[in-house]
């Protein structure tokens, strides 16, 4: 029986269809909370928008497995005299795709529907055209200037976000903006879902952490962790599918989606927590792959693995093609597998286990 039933795959599309740029997560942590409710004992949430779901809140010792519940988006950041908007990024926007994409600005008003406008092919010299960059790309909302924009609402500072929808690409590629990465959001949920359903008792407190502002260096992360204090995380987030074109495999590796979750080697990642997650693989025989990071793996798991004087930290990845576009594209059974990797990895895991280093 597959793990993403009905309920579950209804929950991502309306999860992922959420807005829920850096800094406004607060919509797409209330539909994750709504889901997890009836699978935790209570929630913590912090000053910024962390959502925390506890299992054994009670208990002294405590594991957490996170994702991240933000978006990159745009700022509003100049509004010309004709009308037409400058913008800024908030998180790791790529310029090069903005044009002819629509977009929503989010305003007390309500969403303002714009356009990121380009010049016609006909109207660019051959051989001298301009590639789009942050300075030149802009947003149109039909306004024939500045006064009619502020009108609607918009003014500097408001957020912008792509209104792309979730798809199903021929039967098992999920498609959408913002699977980088509140597909962590949907994994860690699925989990607390299976522990409920399979009337699993955890000798430990779990704590099922859907963190804020990663795009913006990982700030939910640091905040959330030195709240829980946890012994041990383990981390998900995605990595790059590195098969299609125009990707150097020397330099990023070889990881393909549909060949299972993705292991990272790093010296954030805590040897022995590393080996347990790779032995739980091999033993359920889940497929998984390796992925070497250099001196950081830029996700969460380094905020936690050098938090209160160390926790023993992992990363298990979801391999995605075209991350911070609006068609990241991943694989369902992926999904499933590190699903299932996390949840059997926590079955392993022992109340008061050190994970000592020199073990």
């Amino acid at each position: 029986m597959s793990i993403l039933d009905k309920k579950a795959i209804t929950f991502l599309e309306n999860y992922l269809n959420n807005a829920s740029p850096t800094g406004y997560e607060s919509g797409g942590q209330k539909i994750w909370m709504d889901y997890l409710k009836p699978y935790v004992d209570e929630f913590i949430t912090d000053i910024y928008g962390t959502a925390v779901g506890v299992i054994n809140p009670k208990a002294k010792y405590k594991v957490v497995i996170e994702g991240h519940s933000d978006e990159i988006s745009w700022y509003v950041n100049y509004i010309s005299d004709n009308g037409l908007i400058y913008v800024i990024r908030n998180g790791g926007s790529d310029h090069q795709i903005a044009p002819s994409k629509w977009v929503n600005i989010h305003t007390k008003k309500g969403i303002v529907e714009g356009v990121f406008g380009w010049p016609a092919i006909h109207t660019r010299k051959t051989g001298k055209e301009e590639p789009p960059k942050l300075d030149n790309i802009f947003i149109d909302i039909g306004a024939k200037d500045k006064k009619e924009v502020e009108k609607l609402g918009v003014h500097v500072g408001c957020v912008i976000t792509y209104p792309d929808e979730f798809h199903i690409l021929n039967k098992d590629k999920f498609v959408c903006r913002a699977i980088d990465n509140r597909a962590g959001g949907f994994m860690i949920a699925q989990v607390a879902r299976l522990l409920s359903e399979n009337k699993i008792t955890l000798p430990f407190g779990l704590y099922i952490t859907n963190s804020v502002q990663e795009e913006v260096g990982l700030r939910g992360a640091e905040m959330i962790t030195q709240t829980i204090k946890p012994n041990v995380a383990i981390v998900t987030d995605v990595c790059h599918d590195t098969t299609t074109p125009m990707i150097n495999k020397k330099t990023e590796g070889h990881i393909e989606i549909g060949k299972g979750p993705v292991i990272s080697y790093a010296p954030a990642v805590q040897n022995n927590l590393r080996e347990r997650i790779i032995e739980t693989a091999e033993n359920k025989k889940i497929p998984f792959q390796r992925l070497a990071s250099s001196r950081f793996t830029g996700t969460d798991t380094d905020a936690f693995a050098y938090s209160n004087g160390g926790v023993a930290s992992a990363l298990i990845s979801l391999p995605l093609r075209y991350m911070h576009t609006t068609v990241e594209t991943v694989h369902r059974e992926d999904v499933e597998n590190v699903i299932q990797l996390m949840y059997e990895t926590l079955l392993r895991i022992k109340d008061g286990e050190s994970f000592s280093y020199f073990d």
